[in-house]
Formats: structure tokens, C-alpha cells, sequence
């Protein structure tokens, strides 16, 4: 009887015991649709991982920065993985604060596009992995261009884009010729803004970090940006970022949107978009020329530095941006709802392109931009609708906020550059780029 009591004791401690030893990983993300759908799909990577349990932070773009810079600054320990971009990923890894990723040769690494994965590399390795890539593309209802009598080309100039959404403009009918960012924040309003800068033959610094905000062609992006959205935009714009733009988009309130290409694959969704058989797609619109005209980003996942979970982290990581995890999505919510603009296999998938018609385009608008050479003029910096330097995130917030300003009508344009101004040069003096 001892024996089996203390046999039935030692099962029980074993038990206890094998439920305390999972391994909790906390990963803190961004709330936009492909990643609230990968903690959906995350009990198949714990079925398959049971001594590994995933607890999820989900916060606003924004506040995510925020918090996942706060915590990674101080080695606050908070996150086991965190969600993060182009921008962070270069700059951390060059100091040490995130951990190299080595994959297993089952992963493929070079089956991950050239421009999402040397996005994500500093000094040859590889410190994050793409969970879904972007560039930015315009998106239009081709039943109101038909309407209007207007064939959208593949390439449009803003000129175009403006006159198009002055005819397809319909307030009465709860239609807005154009939609577009507006809500402050160096991921929010300055992502496009900046693309419009750039096409205008703009630039953040010149060769001498000097910034350039009171230049001709941040004057003449941002008034045409304001006017544009203050005749042919709905009302609010200043508090508009993705997510806002998404559901009025999918409500059928936008004639035009400059934004994203993983937008696509929510707004031709007839389970979330009205219009989801209305929508046509052409390239980024150019201004003067068409360097830095559209965006390059990723959303990836890394792992600090100072984790105690190294191990467990990277399999979520492996799995969360697998060609497999890819596969699960289509299998499961259908090939038009994958996340897009990671790997090369994707775009050879004939399921993925007969669900998904705007491949082409997304690919297009992917491979077209080019992050070492997206200025008219020649730019000391790396970074398409930002500028990859650690000064730049609060500078990126303090302009954002003065061009928010700005479309709400608080500021003129000239006041709102002013300031901007202004910010940038006591950042960057205080960076140390000159006295």
C-alpha cells in the first residue's frame, strides 16, 4: 500500500510538476487583422508545442511602439517577442538588443523576398522575421471611375488621382472622392506624408542632416495633401489612420485610397467589404518623380536580447512566418486572407492567385521599392517613408503632429513646417549630426 501511495504521490508531483515547467511566452503585437487571426490560429503551434503556452498583448500601432521601444530601452522584460518593423529592426539589432534568428534549414530562408529580408538584416544577419511585408498602392472603386468616364493607368500621377476624386466626390450619397492618413504619428500620417514628400522631390535631411521641412517640396506635398483632403475627404481626417480608413472603406465611403497593399485582402473580402467586387488596384501615385512614390514596411516578429525563453521564442517565431503557417491561413479562412509580402513561394501559388486579383499589383509595388535610393535628391539616410535613425521616431511624432494640425485647419501649412522644423533641428543637434 506504501508503494502504491507513494508511486500515485510521485505521478501527481510529476504532473504538477510537468504543468509548471510550460513555458509562457508573452508576445506583444498590433491589432490589425492578420495578427489578431494568428492568435486565433495559435492553438495549432500549442497542440503541436505543448510545453509552450502563448499569452498575447495586443495593442494600438501607436502604443505598441511605445511600449515594445520603453521595454527594450530599460531591458524591461516584459515581451518574449515583440512585433516589430523595418524601421526598429536595423537600428536594435546594431545595438545589441534583439537577438539573431537562425532558422532551421526546413524554414528557407531564401525563399523570404530579397527586399523584406535585407530590411530586417544589420551587418549580414538576420534579427527579425517578416510575418507579413507592404508597400503602398492605390485602391479605387472602378465602378465610380467607369461612371465618371475615367480609365485609372497602372502608374497615375496625383494630378490624375485629384481630378478623379473631384468627380466621384458624392457626400450626399455618403461617398468621399479620396481617403487618406491623417491621425498623427511617425507610423501613421508621416508613412504616407512622407511618400508624397518624396514624389514631390523632397527629402527628411539633406547630406548634412540638415532637416529640410520648410523646402518647395514639403510645401507644395503638404498643401496639395490638405486641400486635397479638405474638398474631396471625409470629415475627420485628422483622426484617421489605417484601421479608421479599413471600415469606411469596407462601409463603401471611400471613392480612392493611397495606403498599404495588405489592405487589399481585407477590402476585396465580401465577408467584410461591401464593395468587395468594386475594388480595382493601380501603383502609388507620383508627384514629380516617382522615387520613394510607395512605401516598403514589415511587420515581423524578433526576440530581445536579455529573453530567458530564446529557445521556445524562436520556434513560435519559425512557425508564426513559415511557409506552412501561410498554408494553415489559406486552408483555413481561404488563400485571398494569407498574409502577403514575405515570401517569394507565395507569388508562384496558383491557389493564392486565382483568390487573390490583387497580386500583381502588391508584388509590383513591392519589388519597386527600394530603400537605399528613395529621395531626388541624394539622402544620407536608409528608409523609404522613414529615415533609419534613432532621432527619427520623436521627430516623426512632433511633425506628425503639427501636420495633423494642419488638415484639421488648427495651424496653416506654413506654421505647422515651421514647427516641424524646428523639432527636427533641436533632435538632430541634440544626436549630435552637427552644432
Amino acid at each position: 500500500m506504501k508503494l502504491k501511495a507513494t508511486l500515485a504521490l510521485a505521478a501527481v508531483m510529476a504532473i504538477t510538476g510537468a504543468a509548471q515547467a510550460a513555458t509562457e511566452l508573452v508576445i506583444a503585437t498590433v491589432n490589425n487583422g492578420h495578427m489578431i487571426e494568428m492568435q486565433k490560429l495559435t492553438k495549432h503551434f500549442e497542440q503541436a508545442n505543448p510545453d509552450i503556452k502563448v499569452k498575447w498583448v495586443t495593442l494600438e500601432e501607436g502604443v505598441l511602439r511605445q511600449r515594445v521601444t520603453t521595454d527594450i530601452a530599460t531591458k524591461g522584460g516584459q515581451f518574449d517577442i515583440m512585433t516589430i518593423g523595418m524601421y526598429e529592426t536595423p537600428i536594435w539589432g546594431k545595438k545589441g538588443w534583439l537577438q539573431e534568428l537562425k532558422p532551421d534549414a526546413a524554414y528557407d530562408v531564401d525563399d523570404l523576398l530579397p527586399s523584406m529580408r535585407n530590411g530586417l538584416t544589420a551587418d549580414g544577419k538576420l534579427y527579425a522575421a517578416p510575418f507579413y511585408g507592404e508597400s503602398s498602392m492605390l485602391m479605387y472603386r472602378k465602378d465610380l471611375a467607369d461612371k465618371a468616364g475615367v480609365q485609372v493607368p497602372d502608374r497615375p500621377t496625383w494630378a490624375q488621382v485629384k481630378d478623379l476624386a473631384a468627380k466621384i466626390h458624392n457626400p450626399k450619397e455618403g461617398v468621399y472622392g479620396i481617403c487618406l492618413r491623417g491621425k498623427p504619428g511617425w507610423g501613421d500620417n508621416m508613412a504616407f506624408l512622407t511618400t508624397l514628400v518624396n514624389t514631390s522631390g523632397g527629402q527628411w535631411f539633406d547630406m548634412s542632416w540638415k532637416p529640410q521641412l520648410e523646402s518647395k517640396p514639403w510645401k507644395d506635398a503638404i498643401s496639395f495633401y490638405v486641400d486635397l483632403l479638405k474638398n474631396y475627404g471625409p470629415p475627420g481626417s485628422s483622426a484617421n489612420s489605417f484601421n479608421e480608413i479599413l471600415a469606411l472603406y469596407n462601409a463603401g465611403k471611400c471613392g480612392m485610397w493611397v495606403d498599404a497593399t495588405i489592405a487589399a485582402s481585407f477590402i476585396t473580402d465580401p465577408k467584410q467589404s461591401k464593395v468587395a467586387d468594386k475594388v480595382a488596384f493601380a501603383q502609388a501615385p507620383t508627384m514629380v518623380t516617382p522615387k520613394g512614390a510607395n512605401w516598403l514596411w514589415a511587420w515581423a516578429l524578433a526576440i530581445p536580447a536579455g529573453s530567458t525563453k530564446v529557445e521556445a521564442a524562436q520556434k513560435f517565431v519559425s512557425w508564426a512566418t513559415s511557409r506552412e503557417y501561410i498554408q494553415l491561413v489559406g486552408k483555413t479562412n481561404g488563400w485571398g486572407s494569407i498574409p502577403t509580402g514575405t515570401r517569394k513561394s507565395t507569388y508562384t501559388n496558383a491557389e493564392f492567385l486565382k483568390a487573390a486579383r490583387f497580386a500583381t499589383a502588391e508584388k509590383a509595388a513591392i519589388d519597386s521599392a527600394n530603400s537605399n535610393d528613395s529621395t531626388l535628391p541624394k539622402s544620407p539616410y536608409v528608409g523609404v517613408q522613414f529615415a533609419a535613425i534613432p532621432e527619427f521616431q520623436a521627430i516623426g511624432i512632433a511633425v506628425g503632429q503639427q501636420m495633423s494640425a494642419a488638415l484639421a485647419g488648427k495651424v496653416t501649412v506654413d506654421a505647422a513646417l515651421k514647427a516641424g522644423q524646428i523639432a527636427a533641428e533641436r533632435e538632430m543637434k541634440k544626436g549630435g549630426y552637427y552644432k
